[in-house]
């Protein structure tokens, strides 16, 4: 007898485990049920269609090969039985029936089945706020919103835009308003940076730099406090600080699992309300499964339960859930984090902890930054990459990374890089510094970025050198008054004279000139060092302790950093 396979939830994992399922045991009886019109697409584009880098919106829902994936697509190809506007009520482990209820007509029925898979993803967070309910107040996780976003924008409807949340689909959606439809966007965030929890504090302000560079404006600390609106529309959004004009407001302010059906049903559920499941995607009831957006899954840098929304992890999930279900023993062993996002000129990506987050989970972390090309110096078509690496001082454990470059595609691999590693063991710095990477002058330098970046934890730990992070250095500078510390600028003297043609405080000494001059260089105040990148500042660091120097701070990544964060002297 065929067994009767029932999933709730049409978007990612869903459709992937019923697929997979279906190949391994073609007769097993599988209906889908989703209580939206669309089903099957492509969430993490839609910021794309939003911008016009995705002109249809069939795109999103099309298969490789331009099929749009709808019921009778799934029906006809894949021998699912699809309901969609079919909303799931209630789960009677017992009877082993799912209740549901058709939206178009009211009606409701029972439906039985020997296998669960529960992919009901997450509901956006909505703020409480008064106004919260004014027509274009929206969020950006439904394809119906996404074409009234575009449509209005279309028609030259929306002049100002307020995103509410600084996460990966607010700062997608402020780069796809202001950069395709010259939309004046304001980013509000009530954390101290944008991309909270998952950007160390330093590169999230590479971050908002290139957004404010680009026209959009970047509030952060700061909390909405109401919407107002004239004609049952929205006209502003007032804060603790200011008041900011809009015609669209957008809510990205993270995302609250849908773990009530399956806490209804009396499965386990994690405190902060997504469902808990084992290895094998079970749940605690062995029939129902469940994965995606709505499951608690263990982070396998801390080695506690974690969550992380992304359709890369759920499709992964539902190729595990979907050979379970046809009688496999495939697990899942949990996640380090990887992500990455594209803003205006610059791409994040990052994997494991951040140096703060490390922190709070009790590592004593630090985080080492570098700056250097991402291809060979001497091949013409190059840019410059920021790497962060997050380490355990005893242990020299690596915890996470982080990079940024114009060249998403090279953070990107630098990251997959560390995070293959951290999926599969406990790697140390020197595992870093003797990472084999693919080289060719038009993908890497000779000493890959990934191998320096771990270089150079190495001396910090062994105490080669004490370094400070750009923003560090920069707040020295500020309070060079106060501190008295002797600033070096190792650049070429054509660099560093010309800062100290305004700042005598100044002092520019090349690295080539500093032997020479190493009677201008104080033996009673604290010495900070600065070039372009770091690395001549680490040769004036050795050079002066050579000399009995040693009070000396190197600040890391140099003025490449300093710049990139908006910052200059």
């Amino acid at each position: 007898m065929s067994k009767k396979i029932l999933v709730v939830g049409g978007v990612a994992l869903g459709p992937k485990a019923a697929c997979r399922c279906k190949r391994l045991m073609p007769d097993a009886e599988i209906t889908l049920v989703d209580e939206n019109e669309f089903i099957s697409y492509g969430g993490c584009g839609i910021p794309y269609f939003v911008s016009g880098e995705i002109n249809n919106i069939d795109d999103l829902r099309s298969t490789p090969y331009h099929t749009v994936r709808d019921p009778e697509f799934f029906h006809k190809m894949k021998g699912l039985t699809v309901r969609n506007r079919t909303r799931a009520l209630a789960i009677d482990r017992a009877g082993k029936t799912l209740l549901v209820k058709d939206l178009r007509t009211g009606k409701e029925e029972k439906l039985p089945y020997d296998k669960l898979v529960l992919a009901t993803g997450a509901t956006p967070r909505m703020p409480p706020v008064p106004g919260h309910d004014l027509a274009n107040v929206l969020s950006l996780t439904r394809l119906e919103a996404a074409d009234a976003i575009r449509s209005a924008c279309q028609a030259g409807k929306v002049k100002e835009a307020v995103i509410v949340g600084g996460g990966f689909i607010g700062l997608e959606a402020a780069v796809a308003l202001a950069d395709m439809w010259g939309v004046k966007v304001s980013v509000v965030e009530m954390m101290n940076q944008i991309l909270p929890g998952v950007l160390s504090h330093g590169m999230a302000q590479m971050a908002a730099h290139d957004c404010r560079a680009h026209g959009v404006e970047v509030f952060v600390s700061e909390k909405v406090e109401r919407l107002e609106g004239e004609n049952g529309a929205v006209s502003k959004v007032v804060t603790d600080k200011r008041e900011l004009p809009a015609q669209l407001v957008i809510f990205a302010a993270g995302f609250i699992p849908n773990g009530q059906l399956a806490k209804d049903a009396g499965l386990d559920v994690a405190p902060f309300g997504a469902v808990v499941v084992d290895e094998h995607m079970r749940t605690s009831d062995p029939d129902i499964y469940a994965g995606g957006d709505c499951v608690a899954i263990k982070n396998l840098v801390t080695g506690k339960p974690g969550y992380l929304p992304l359709g890369s992890m759920a499709n992964r999930q539902g190729r595990i859930i979907g050979t379970n279900l046809a009688g496999g023993d495939d697990t899942f062993p949990g996640f380090v984090g990887s992500w990455a996002v594209k803003l205006f000129d610059m791409s994040f990506c990052g994997a494991g902890l951040t140096v703060e987050r490390a922190r709070k989970e009790g590592f004593d972390a630090i985080a080492v930054s570098v700056e250097q090309l991402d291809k060979a110096h001497f091949y013409p078509e190059k840019k410059m990459m920021s790497l962060e690496l997050v380490v355990e001082k005893g242990s020299r454990r690596v915890l996470g990374i982080q990079a940024t470059c114009e060249n998403g595609d090279s953070a990107k691999a630098r990251t997959d890089m560390v995070a293959a590693l951290l999926q599969h063991g406990k790697p140390t710095v020197a595992d870093i510094c003797t990472l084999e990477a693919a080289y060719a002058p038009p993908f890497a330098a000779a000493m890959d970025v990934i191998n320096v970046v771990g270089n150079v934890a190495e001396n910090v730990l062994d105490g080669r050198f004490s370094p400070v992070t750009a923003e560090e250095f920069m707040d020295m500078w500020r309070n060079r008054d106060d501190n008295h510390v002797f600033f070096i600028d190792a650049r070429p003297a054509k660099a560093g004279e010309a800062v100290q043609a305004t700042y005598p405080e100044w002092h520019s000494i090349p690295l080539e000139d500093v032997e020479a001059r190493i009677g201008d260089v104080p033996r009673d105040r604290k010495v900070a060092v600065i070039c372009n990148t770091g690395l001549r500042a680490y040769d004036v660091v050795l050079t002066l302790a050579r000399h009995g120097i040693t009070n000396v701070v190197n600040s890391e990544g140099g003025m490449q950093a300093v710049l990139k964060m908006g910052m200059k002297p």
